[in-house]
């Protein structure tokens, strides 16, 4: 078999694509004996099962006919609105022509590299920076150029006109970042809407996890902070992490050219995102939903945090060192320069314990290998206190 010839030519770019790393190593996670803190999963504690139902049954009883048909590009009209006045809080204040419904964060990622990116196209992230928007912008094979962060995350100041200059984005997480748990404190968002409105680099605030907050002051988001001062910020919601990532919802706020083309790709996509999904979502949240489940999920994943932090406390070497996020579902760790995150992870499997290497998660720039993410949302108390023992003392005999 491994000599047969296909009888079909790939594309060049279809050849180029491999394999997500997470996704590799979450098939190695499906064996019941593995402790994983390899899956950026949402806990299926928080999934709102029977008020969804409830809002399906409502939806298919009361418009079934038009819930099953098909629908506008742009998304369902009442479900816009709801997003365009949800963002009042974290200070954008946009019109509900600035939405548009896709298929969850991914799809935005995607269609948003359609946009903008040629071959060779000069393309701004954090080092490091999300995993599955490296992979998606990957595909339309842009020039990455990292933007250095430190424990306080992105460093606006290193945004130079040499780094800026031709880029068609820059795309940053400020809450919670996947993989690192970092936030942005208000004066770098300011310091970076600042600099990119002067050099005219649009940015992408790709916000899932802002929600999720459990410690701290909530900051305002890019896209008002942006608007202010002149910079074009192109905003990522999805109901994910808020609801369910079953849904598949998500969405895209941005100027109104920006998302009149966006509709053209999508229309070539997919032509519209699940009339039946949108208008069951709308039903959940139209009446203030989320202010009563969101601090039920908000208090899982800060208990959960806690046992980690702790664990870690306890069992870790201190010549390492991790992030303490005030939301969102991860923990970065950083261990001394000779331990190599991907051998270490070899051996954890072998204890069946299970993470995700950080070097993955570095575009346009040398991965630092001595890294690691832990994810603990979906791990019960014992098992993350098994676990981090067992990790910790991987690391301290390495």
């Amino acid at each position: 078999m491994d000599s047969y010839t296909l009888p079909y030519t790939f594309s060049q770019r279809a050849q180029q694509l491999t394999s997500s790393t997470i996704r590799e190593i979450l098939k190695v996670t499906e064996r019941p004996e593995i402790i994983s803190f390899a899956g950026g999963l949402p806990a299926p504690k928080g999934f709102p099962v029977a008020i969804i139902n409830a809002a399906f049954d409502r939806v298919l009883e009361k418009s079934g006919e038009s819930a099953l048909q098909y629908g506008p590009t742009e998304g369902y009209a009442p479900l816009r609105a709801w997003v365009a006045e949800d963002l009042k809080r974290v200070g954008a204040h946009v019109s509900p022509d600035e939405v548009l419904i896709v298929s969850g964060s991914q799809q935005a990622l995607d269609m948003l590299g359609k946009l903008f990116i040629d071959p060779g196209s000069k393309v701004l992230v954090e080092a490091p920076s999300y995993l599955g928007a490296l992979q998606s912008f990957s595909l339309f094979e842009p020039k990455y150029v990292a933007v250095p962060t430190d424990e306080g995350g992105l460093i606006p100041e290193s945004l130079t006109d040499e780094r800026t200059a031709g880029a068609r984005f820059i795309y940053v997480l400020p809450n919670f970042q996947n993989p690192t748990g970092l936030t942005l404190d208000l004066a770098r968002r300011k310091a970076l809407v600042e600099r990119c409105a002067a050099a005219q680099v649009p940015i992408i605030e790709d916000d899932p996890y802002g929600d999720l907050r459990y410690a701290g002051q909530a900051l305002p988001g890019l896209l008002g902070l942006g608007r202010a001062v002149g910079a074009t910020v192109i905003r990522l919601g999805t109901f994910s992490k808020v609801l369910a990532p079953g849904l598949r919802l998500g969405y895209i706020v941005a100027p109104k050219p920006i998302i009149s083309k966006l509709v053209q790709i999508k229309q070539a996509t997919d032509l519209h995102t699940a009339t039946l999904t949108q208008m069951a979502v709308y039903e959940t949240v139209k009446d203030g939903f989320l202010t009563t489940h969101l601090p039920m999920v908000r208090d899982l994943y800060k208990e959960q945090c806690g046992y980690m932090l702790e664990a870690m406390d306890e069992h870790f070497p201190a010549t390492a060192s991790w992030t303490r996020p005030e939301g969102g579902m991860f923990i970065w760790v950083t261990l001394p320069a000779h331990i190599d995150g991907t051998q270490l992870l070899a051996r954890a499997i072998e204890q069946n314990v299970a993470f995700v290497p950080g070097a993955p998660f570095y575009a346009g720039s040398e991965p630092q290998t001595n890294t690691l993410r832990l994810s603990f949302v979906t791990v019960s108390e014992q098992k993350i206190r098994e676990g981090i023992a067992i990790l910790g003392k991987l690391i301290k005999e390495s």
